[in-house]
């Protein structure tokens, strides 16, 4: 769709868990940008003001498929699936192009697309936004199919459909630009004073009902969930006593390279076009990196979750999710900015689910606050669960997560690939890994502990959000004065992990030592929140910024520790051909079987 509408596909997130099978999940994220002044808002205001039905025509497709989004599936599942709507990326592109040049113009009041519930949701929220009333005649909807109830018209979810209120006079003018793109264009209804929607169809009204019991005033559910300690208490959550260590550091990292969550998405990538429009700039990293056209300034976005994290432990879980796309930003030298997610929950009326979904925002909205990332949109996916197909069994909770930071100037941008031999490598975090922390086992919940043991168990990685906000700083500190020359945060499958991130990228093996304060395993696979690798060309320069310090005394401190140095053509004892081979192999054989 992407590729067709003319829109780069620069990063993206791909999880793999038994949870998901009877329940697979798509969340996408698009970024645009517009001028401040420039900004066009839902709010239907101006009794007598037109309303209007511009793109494709409404047929029977997507009915239902709101409400069934609100249920779980029982055997019955596929007699309740509504007929699923088929996007028309030409016809997208086509929309955009039409309404970017009514846009231009003076002609719109307001103006929001037909999504979830179709013209029922878009039309009630516009006239919500703008405490106004709206009154619709369906005989004038365009529609592709003989014999449409109203009913069917107001709940189809149709693709490429937009709905407008414009100024008076000015119909027009946009019909002329919108059948000039081969679209339909229907004045279809007029904003009132009356704050009811009005339906009205064959000359008769066949619904009039106030538009507050369908947004601001509809009832809120108090559903039942279980506090933290009772909800560790329920999944059977506590620390792990027998943690396990490594007899072979380098068959781990194979192991890990080669397992579907860290296995090479190059696969996935192929399948888009990460370069239409020339200003991508970088794809595959922490985040991918596009410019902004005509100026020095570039947009940084990636998308983050992990949902063995959050079923673990729901509020470390969503407080991991947005640090995590914090530090992706910050990896590549972007300012972070703001936030949007998905949130996908199994059954809400499930005690244990619903804690999932109230602890999981409660971290992120903490998260949000101490690193100064706003949530500024959003959506909620609920009853993600198939008792046809996966017997009972629910999703993990996923609240997906997508960043957006800004890069000044894009020649600055950092990228996570060893650059040159004998640049020195540093871990930068926690003060206190000087000595392992005995209440942490560091594994738990970890990538190497399922995929090498078949263990998911143990508490996840504990998330101190000052180091999270005082380590992202001082790397794009670094970034900026140009004392490193490549960044990469540490995430799953550790320190081992990220250095073969780097290796590959750069196509650089290196020479890197653990701290013997910890089990090998631990120190490398170990899944620590708040760190960073990174390499350094002058150690001198670099120390020197160290010593100046860039911190307020009374914030916890970021520690660096020296790992070694880039060299050679192997990591950890292990080729880089080897762990390229690996990396390479899951997408390529399962495609191929």
């Amino acid at each position: 769709y992407g590729n067709c509408v003319g829109v780069p596909t620069v990063c993206g997130e791909t999880n793999f868990h038994p949870a998901y099978d009877g329940n697979i999940l798509v969340n996408a994220m698009t970024v645009g940008v517009a001028d401040a002044d420039k900004i066009f808002y839902s709010a239907a205001t101006g009794v007598g003001n037109p309303i209007v039905y511009v793109g494709s025509k409404t047929g029977r497709d997507g009915i239902h498929g709101a409400t069934m989004a609100s249920a779980d599936f029982g055997e019955d599942a596929e007699a309740k699936r509504p007929t699923v709507q088929v996007g028309d990326p030409f016809t997208e592109k086509l929309l955009i192009e039409a309404c970017l040049e009514l846009m231009a113009t003076d002609a719109i009041v307001a103006i929001q697309d037909m999504g979830a519930a179709g013209l029922t949701s878009s039309s009630v929220e516009m006239a919500t936004n703008g405490k106004a009333g709206i009154r619709l005649d369906m005989n004038k909807v365009p529609c592709r199919e003989e014999g449409m109830t109203p009913y069917e018209m107001m709940l189809s979810e149709s693709q490429e459909r937009m709905l407008m209120v414009l100024k008076p006079g000015k119909e027009e003018m946009a019909a002329a630009i919108f059948h000039k793109w081969e679209l339909d264009f229907a004045v279809i209804g007029e904003v009132t004073d009356t704050r009811h929607m009005v339906l009205e169809f064959n000359g008769e009204v066949v619904c009039e009902i106030p538009l507050g019991p369908l947004a601001a005033d509809a009832p809120e559910y108090d559903r039942p969930y279980l506090s933290q300690e009772e909800y560790k208490a329920w999944a059977g959550i506590k620390r792990m006593d027998d943690v396990p260590d490594s007899d072979d550091i380098g068959a781990d990292l194979l192991k890990l390279m080669a397992c579907p969550d860290l296995a090479s998405r190059r696969w996935i990538s192929e399948q888009y076009d990460s370069q239409v429009m020339g200003d991508t700039i970088q794809t595959g990293g922490d985040a991918g990196v596009v410019r902004v056209h005509g100026t020095k300034k570039a947009l940084a976005i990636t998308t983050d979750c992990t949902p063995r994290y959050v079923y673990a432990d729901p509020y470390e879980g969503g407080k991991q999710a947005i640090a995590e796309a914090y530090r992706n930003l910050c990896a590549v030298g972007a300012r972070p900015l703001a936030v949007t997610n998905c949130l996908n929950f199994a059954n809400p009326q499930r005690p244990e689910i619903m804690s999932q979904f109230v602890h999981a925002l409660e971290g992120m909205g903490i998260a949000c606050r101490r690193l100064d990332f706003p949530i500024v949109s959003g959506n909620v996916s609920l009853y993600n669960e198939s008792k046809a197909t996966g017997g009972g069994s629910a999703i993990l909770p996923t609240p997906a997560i997508g960043g957006v930071g800004i890069i000044d100037d894009y020649t600055t941008m950092m990228t996570p690939g060893f650059k040159q031999e004998g640049d020195t490598i540093y871990l930068m975090g926690a003060e206190e890994w000087a000595t392992p922390n005995p209440e942490r086992s560091h594994l738990g919940r970890s990538l190497w502990l399922r995929e090498v043991h078949g263990r998911e168990d143990g508490r996840p990685p504990h998330v101190d959000l000052t180091l999270e906000r005082n380590s992202g700083e001082f790397i794009r500190e670094l970034i900026e004065l140009g004392l490193v020359n490549a960044v990469h945060d540490v995430s799953d499958g550790g320190i081992a992990v990220a250095l073969a991130e780097m290796a590959m990228a750069g196509g650089m093996g290196a020479e890197v030592i653990a701290n013997p304060a910890y089990k090998p395993a631990a120190w490398w696979f170990g899944e620590d929140q708040g760190r960073y690798i990174f390499t350094v060309p002058d150690v001198e320069a670099f120390q020197a910024q160290l010593a100046k310090g860039t911190r307020d005394a009374d914030t916890a401190s970021s520690g660096v520790r020296r790992l070694g140095k880039v060299t050679g053509d192997s990591l950890l004892g292990v080729s880089l051909s080897d762990i390229r081979e690996a990396h390479d192999s899951f997408f390529r054989d399962w495609m191929e079987s």
